[in-house]
This record gives C-alpha cells, sequence and structure tokens, in this order.
C-alpha cells in the first residue's frame, strides 16, 4: 500500500544579508564612516506548537489541531524518517523559529537540520512528525509500529504518551 504525503514540503529562502554603513563622530568633532557591516534580517516566526487535551491525555498539536508523533527510533535529535517512510510521516518543517503555543515548554522546543536542507522542528531533542492519514484532532497510530519503530503522539513533558 503506498501512502503519499499532502502539503508542500518546501523551504522559502532566506532574505538576503542586507548591510548599512554608518557614521561616529569622534571627539576631536570630525566625522569617520566605519565599514559597511553586514546585518542579519530578524527570523519570522515559525511553526508554532499547542498542547491540548486528546484521546491521550495533554499532547502536542501543531497550530492547525493536527496530532503531532515522535518515532521511537530516533533516540536523538538527527532525523531517521526519509522516503516511504516520510511519505506517510510527514515531519514538522518550520522555516523560522519554532512557536511555543499555550501548554509548551518552550526550553524543550528546538529544529534540526534534515537531509534535504529543510529545517524540522524537535520537542525534547524528538523530531516531530504527523501522519498523513489523520484529520485535525483525530488520532488513529499511537502506539503503532511502522518503518522500523514505534509511532506514540507526544506529551508537553517531552515524553511518548502512555501506550493506551
Amino acid at each position: 500500500m503506498l501512502l503519499t504525503a499532502c502539503g508542500d514540503n518546501s523551504r522559502s529562502a532566506d532574505a538576503p544579508i542586507q548591510s548599512s554603513a554608518t557614521t561616529v563622530r569622534t571627539s576631536t568633532g570630525t566625522s569617520e564612516s566605519t565599514a559597511d557591516q553586514p546585518t542579519a534580517p530578524p527570523r519570522e516566526p515559525g511553526a508554532q506548537i499547542d498542547a491540548a487535551t486528546g484521546p491521550f491525555g495533554q499532547m502536542l498539536y501543531d497550530a492547525t489541531g493536527q496530532a503531532i508523533y515522535l518515532f521511537d527510533i530516533e533516540t536523538d535529535s538527527t532525523p531517521r524518517c526519509y522516503d516511504d517512510c516520510a511519505d506517510a510521516w510527514p515531519p514538522v518543517l518550520t522555516t523560522g523559529d519554532p512557536v511555543a503555543g499555550p501548554g509548551v515548554d518552550s526550553t524543550l522546543l528546538a529544529t534540526t537540520q534534515r537531509a534535504d536542507g529543510t529545517t524540522q522542528v524537535t520537542y525534547n531533542s524528538h523530531p516531530l512528525y504527523f501522519y498523513v492519514n489523520e484529520g485535525k484532532r483525530e488520532v488513529l497510530c499511537h502506539n503503532i509500529f511502522l518503518n522500523g519503530g514505534n509511532w506514540y503522539v507526544i506529551r508537553p513533558d517531552g515524553e511518548p504518551a502512555p501506550p493506551g
């Protein structure tokens, strides 16, 4: 059975670095121009992660209400779900710094780079995923063995929800 992911996983390019020149007035009253200093553009807010009550207690969702999972064979922030795995379990991607929504511990929220250069959201060092065949607030694949490991919804404390 072939599962396909929906949505656009493309990543927009960051804005170009801008430069500016500054004139500094010295103590003798003369003016000196500083060299152009590059200034990085501010990063846009990224994907928002929220906590809400679901079928397995408090668990993580994206801002639209899509349930979020972790893959238990990923024991650090390095993603291991690619190709057919990522077709069924699309990574939670972001183009800016992820945002901690209600009930989410911002100290557990981070990112990791995928092999294709996109940025994936992590929580408590777990790369985060959706299940492609679920609707909003639906959980069909908690404690399911697929693609070589178990998939669990993730609690706000960063641990997988109990098998249920």
